[in-house]
């Protein structure tokens, strides 16, 4: 059995091979609203367990309510009803939050978008409407089967888009496409103005739209600072008016690719040719005119344990050349690393089919994780490379779930300017997601310590967390990772806010002054009040 192998069965194994989670297609119309409006339950009902807990199993809720909103009008009512009752309250789309925003101690009560989850053309608006609780594997199925089009979302297809979107989502076709949110032309939400008034608001891209700054913040702020997201329009700039010319086409089929290094063979020489390897061809290789738009890739690092540490590539078949591109790549990641990776998939198929290859993502809603976040402006200083060797090097720590994914990034992503919208990191070349999962909360203390420990090592010379300099940029918010907000583990004396939204923190308290002045939706990195 190999490394992926067991790391599949150790951690992912309610992935069945790729199938359980497929999603199926929903109609190109909007589910009609659920009878009964707005479902309000408590700890009597049998859904409560059920709903009082995301993804990740460290961190479980007891709100005094659960709020089910079918519409923006229900969703209007369950705030209403939270503030009469002086519910501290919280917002779940997805259930993906990796730390305890929404399960956290002092809620209330909780709002699950999870009833809104319509996907349809608004000819009104001449955009595709996707509601907060729709999930990603059911937008792309319906976009591509109805109209032949599609959004550079993530990769995991139980992710909603009321988390992924303002939090500004990427995923395997965003260096051809941009971010998720590069395409938003409006957002519906419900706020809470200073004379206690709920309501919902309409906010656009159109540069004379007075809640402009509204739709801005939802480009890249994360969730939960200004309101509840209820709906998305989208429409690319410079998109057609019909469903068929609104959004990007994905491309009719990618080759897909899996190779692996075995631990066993590894030198720290080796190892470090691939880590440099690597960098270089993302620097080299990240300009929005590069012929490798639209190559996606993520090289997975394993502690030795695990047996070998992996590289997963998604490549355009389109694009002229392709599989001879998609060769070169492989071929001058490894070049000089004396050691040969095992190829143990490479297959060309329809972009839908590939969509969901299980090389790219994984799910476990029963698990306790954490996670942490890094933009690279470069590729890994040899400090950071020799850190990443000796700590991953460390047969005392057996966790074969551990992986750092190292994301290809920039393209066209780089296109926009840091202010053009919320997410400020548009010049990156990599996205790092550093993560490991376990299932007993005795074990809380040795994982969180080895976890955080590795980031720290390879962050070491900049108070162990990735500041905006020239070789690092920040962290991503839909990664989001409470250890930054706290000085012992972030020594840098860079705040939690500029590591997630550089020059753009002042803008967002503004929006936030306007939409939020009383601070209704927080969190703990939340957008605070100026």
């Amino acid at each position: 059995m190999n490394a992926i192998s067991r790391r599949g069965m150790l951690t992912w194994s309610a992935l069945a091979g790729g199938a359980a989670f497929l999603a199926p297609a929903r109609s190109a119309q909007a589910a009609p609203a659920p009878a009964g409006g707005l479902v309000s339950l408590g700890a009597d009902d049998p859904r409560y367990p059920a709903l009082t807990r995301g993804q990740n199993q460290r961190w479980i809720g007891a709100p005094d309510r659960v709020h089910l909103p079918a519409s923006a009008d229900d969703a209007v009512a369950a705030v209403e009803r939270a503030l009469e009752s002086g519910h501290e309250l919280s917002v779940r789309s997805g259930g993906h939050c990796y730390e305890n925003f929404v399960d956290r101690p002092g809620v209330g009560a909780v709002v699950d978008m999870s009833r809104m989850d319509g996907i349809s053309w608004d000819a009104d608006r001449n955009a595709v409407c996707v509601e907060a609780g729709a999930a990603l594997g059911d937008v792309y199925y319906t976009l591509i089967k109805q109209w032949g089009r599609t959004l550079p979302g993530g990769s995991c297809y139980t992710v909603r888009a009321g988390g992924h979107v303002p939090g500004a989502g990427y995923g395997q076709l965003s260096r051809e496409h941009g971010l998720i949110s590069d395409h938003l032309s409006a957002v519906e939400a419900v706020v809470a103005d200073a004379d206690g008034t709920v309501r919902k608001v309409v906010a656009t891209r159109g540069k004379d739209d007075p809640a402009r700054d509204l739709w801005w913040a939802h480009t890249g702020a994360g969730g939960g600072s200004f309101g509840i997201a209820t709906r998305f329009w989208f429409r690319s700039p410079g998109g057609g008016t019909t469903p068929e010319k609104a959004l990007p086409a994905p491309p009719s089929e990618v080759w897909v690719h899996r190779s692996e290094w075995s631990w066993e063979s590894m030198t720290e020489k080796a190892f470090t040719t691939i880590m440099r390897n690597y960098g270089a061809w993302l620097e080299a290789n990240s300009g929005a005119g590069t012929p490798y738009t639209g190559l996606f890739s993520r090289l997975e690092l394993t502690t030795r344990p695990s047996g070998a540490f992996h590289l997963v590539v998604q490549m355009d078949a389109g694009k002229p050349g392709a599989e001879g591109l998609l060769d070169d790549f492989l071929a001058e990641v490894n070049a000089g690393s004396g050691v040969t990776p095992t190829v143990t998939d490479h297959r060309r198929m329809p972009w839908l089919h590939a969509s969901g290859w299980p090389g790219m993502w994984m799910s476990n809603p029963t698990d306790r994780y954490k996670y942490k976040s890094s933009y690279h402006r470069k590729g890994f200083t040899d400090a950071q490379i020799a850190a990443f060797y000796q700590r991953l090097s460390d047969t005392d720590y057996a966790q074969p779930p551990f992986v750092v994914s190292i994301a290809s990034y920039g393209g066209r992503i780089n296109e926009l300017a840091p202010g053009d919208t919320a997410n400020p990191h548009r010049d990156a070349v990599m996205l790092l997601l550093w993560g490991t999962a376990w299932q007993s909360e005795k074990e809380d203390d040795r994982h969180l310590e080895w976890h955080r420990g590795l980031y720290s090592a390879v962050y070491a010379d900049t108070g162990g967390v990735p500041v905006p300099n020239a070789d690092t940029d920040g962290c991503f918010i839909n990664y989001c990772d409470a250890d930054l907000s706290d000085e012992k583990y972030n020594t840098s004396g860079t705040p939690w806010h500029e590591l997630y939204f550089k020059g753009n923190y002042k803008r967002l308290q503004k929006a936030k002054k306007r939409w939020d002045p009383k601070d209704v939706f927080h969190h703990a990195q939340s957008v605070r009040l100026p």
